[in-house]
């Protein structure tokens, strides 16, 4: 973990933070979790990104520090835990940096593994039991698993570029919210207990940016492309019938991912033209941002890249769409 991922980190809305961790906020104050407190006495500053209750606390405190306290993990556990919670990868998976130059990601090493996915009984029931995921959208995703030598089963995702090609793969814990199931690896040095495995790995090389680009060359006129963040928001909104496209964190939307984005919206790209001979965008751009501040941030991030992105609301109650999707599947209806 270097200085930028930290940086990242520190620099979530502590706000967004301090409601992932349970606390209601209203006002920009909230109950203390770390004395008994009736009276909202934890007190936020959005403009420094920072809390301080004046009761217990004698200076404030930011996102990575609110975490540590008031979930008791140490410096490291608390940045893992907030890059997890809100999908920020972080590069604890590269090997210790060498002179040694890194090769680029070899797509013709993985490409095998995707042309006859296989699930394991976990990745099963991920996808089916617990995501409610379509077949049909497994297959187009071309999802399949594995197990590393420690037994540790493995969701392998893999990113195409719109012509099809491959060029990037991500591995998903299946076992990471199950500490029993996901036991800590051996330290370097083969004593004592290393660190847990991590949410998320990447092969080297691997370009994760926007998820599910080959859907663009099925878009028919006028048709709208709905824009998730995360794989499982994709996966959810292809199985609920729409075309989708992911992008992979609300915290970062990089300078590639936009100018793929304004591609797409550009004119030039989408090739239509209106009766009167003028250009006119033919598909329509929607979303419905994840509830919770790095959500709507991402969306305003979008909207400056995407002028005509339309914005869906949440119901009460749902975290994101994934959580829309299912709610809708228990009931019998059509998200």
């Amino acid at each position: 973990m270097d200085k930028y991922d930290i940086e990242k980190l520190r620099n979530l809305p502590i706000e967004g933070v301090a409601q992932r961790l349970g606390l209601r906020v209203e006002r920009h104050k909230s109950l203390c979790p770390f004395h008994e407190d009736s009276h909202p006495s934890l007190s936020f500053k959005v403009s420094k990104n920072t809390c301080r209750c004046f009761v217990c606390m004698t200076q404030s405190i930011g996102p990575i520090d609110l975490v540590m306290r008031h979930l008791g993990k140490d410096f490291k556990e608390a940045c893992r835990w907030l890059a997890d919670e809100h999908n920020i990868i972080l590069d604890e998976w590269k090997p210790a940096q060498t002179d040694e130059v890194q090769k680029p990601f070899d797509a013709t090493r993985f490409e095998r593994f995707f042309e006859r996915p296989w699930l394991l009984p976990e990745a099963r029931k991920f996808l089916f039991d617990e995501r409610r995921i379509d077949p049909r959208v497994v297959r187009w995703c071309r999802l399949t698993s594995w197990k590393d030598k420690q037994g540790v089963p493995w969701l392998q995702i893999p990113y195409y570029n719109r012509e099809g090609k491959l060029v990037g793969v991500q591995n998903r814990n299946l076992n990471y919210h199950q500490p029993e199931s996901n036991p800590p690896l051996p330290s370097p040095s083969g004593e004592g207990s290393g660190v847990r495995p991590p949410r998320f790995r990447f092969p080297q090389g691997s370009h994760c940016g926007i998820y599910n680009l080959p859907v663009l060359n099925l878009l028919r006129p006028g048709e709208p492309l709905w824009i998730t963040e995360g794989c499982s928001d994709c996966w959810a909104m292809l199985s609920a019938g729409h075309k989708a496209i992911a992008i992979p964190s609300a915290t970062l939307l990089t300078r590639d991912d936009a100018q793929q984005l304004s591609i797409i919206h550009s004119p030039l790209d989408q090739r239509s033209l209106a009766t009167n001979g003028t250009q006119e965008f033919s598909i329509t751009f929607h979303m419905y941002p994840d509830n919770d501040l790095p959500g709507e941030r991402l969306f305003l991030q979008l909207q400056r890249v995407l002028p005509t992105l339309q914005r869906h609301q949440l119901p009460p109650g749902c975290k994101d769409y994934s959580d829309y999707y299912l709610q809708n599947r228990s009931r019998g209806l059509s998200p």
